[in-house]
């Protein structure tokens, strides 16, 4: 029996890394640690010169394919050089090392992945030459009147859930034709594993109803609502404890995190985080307790419980999900390890 494994994996594509794939014939259903090497053009990815373009495929992640159906697999994948170092566009490699580093304080992370449907160059619900009503209406809505693409939410949806995602819920967002899908609560690595999955599932799905899916922070110019993956963090301490949460949320405003967290949080980050539209400027730092205008949001039954999780409410929807979680691993468990030792 043969099996179709698409092999997927992220490209050099600048500013904004994109999802390539390719499917490979395989003789017999394989463990991910079995899962055979491949090879790649780089030079056609952005990611090697033609004079040396040979790039190499490691599995990292197989699930079922919900596309395909049977046996058929999607397969996830690190790019490496061919001497096996992690190539420069491995962004995974780098978070390895820091959630190995500190696995014990068990950090999860819950993603919400905001996106905008397009139909050519318009958002889905807009009317060619003109603008729908102003947003309002459409957050949560019902209705054909409101609610653009739900057919297409569903059906990714269901793929996801077939593939064994670990996504938790769906919902139309503030913009017509704009919705959200989170995944976790997962560790870091596994939670960025799927986030990366559910996307292709997300373009792969929409794909097969002419339609296109965009991670632009701001989609649409004007008065309408950006889109973002406003990222749930916590760690154990953080879990049992209110300290742990301040200790997290004031060592994201130490001198410099700020602006380092930012840069790094995704394309457009200054036309998206402008203070409006239920986010805080981009150059400036704060928390609060159930502030959706502030950096980081301190969830109402977190504040009360005096025990949770935060949110970061500044990554961008096209955040390399990798490299958000990273900086938050690294700089919130670096504070809290130092606090436990103080």
């Amino acid at each position: 029996m043969t099996i179709k494994a698409e092999y997927i994996w992220i490209d050099g594509t600048k500013p904004t890394a994109k999802l390539r794939s390719k499917t490979k014939i395989l003789a017999e259903r394989t463990e991910l640690a079995d899962l055979p090497l491949w090879g790649f053009d780089g030079s056609s990815t952005n990611q090697a010169e033609g004079h040396a373009s040979d790039l190499v495929l490691k599995p990292v992640f197989s699930c079922p394919d919900p596309i395909r159906g049977g046996e058929s697999i999607l397969v996830l994948c690190e790019v490496f050089n061919t001497d096996m170092t992690p190539h420069p566009s491995n962004t995974r490699a780098a978070l390895r090392e820091v959630a190995e580093k500190f696995a014990d304080q068990e950090p999860i992370f819950g993603i919400e992945q905001e996106y905008t449907f397009f139909e050519g160059t318009r958002p889905l619900g807009f009317p060619e030459g003109g603008f729908p009503a102003p947003q309002g209406g459409y957050y949560c809505g019902v209705g054909a009147d409101e609610i653009f693409g739900r057919e297409i939410v569903e059906k990714h949806l269901d793929n996801c859930l077939a593939a064994g995602l670990g996504i938790s819920g769906i919902n139309a967002e503030v913009m017509p034709g704009q919705w959200e899908f989170q995944v976790g609560a997962l560790p870091p690595l596994e939670v960025s594993d799927h986030m990366w999955v559910a996307r292709w599932l997300l373009y792969r799905t929409a794909e097969d109803y002419g339609i296109s899916a965009t991670l632009d922070a701001k989609p649409a110019k004007g008065d309408w609502n950006g889109a973002g993956a406003h990222t749930n963090f916590s760690t154990r301490a953080m879990r049992e404890g209110y300290d742990a949460i301040i200790t997290a949320c004031e060592a994201l405003g130490q001198e410099g995190k700020p602006l380092e967290h930012v840069r790094q949080y995704g394309t457009g980050i200054e036309d998206r985080l402008t203070g409006a539209h239920e986010t805080a400027p981009w150059d400036q730092y704060s928390y609060g307790a159930s502030d959706r205008g502030a950096s980081v949001r301190i969830p109402w039954q977190v504040a009360r419980d005096k025990k949770g999780y935060i949110e970061d409410r500044r990554p961008n929807a096209n955040v390399d999900p990798y490299v958000v979680t990273r900086l938050m691993v690294d700089t919130c468990c670096t504070a809290l390890e130092k606090a436990l030792q103080a």
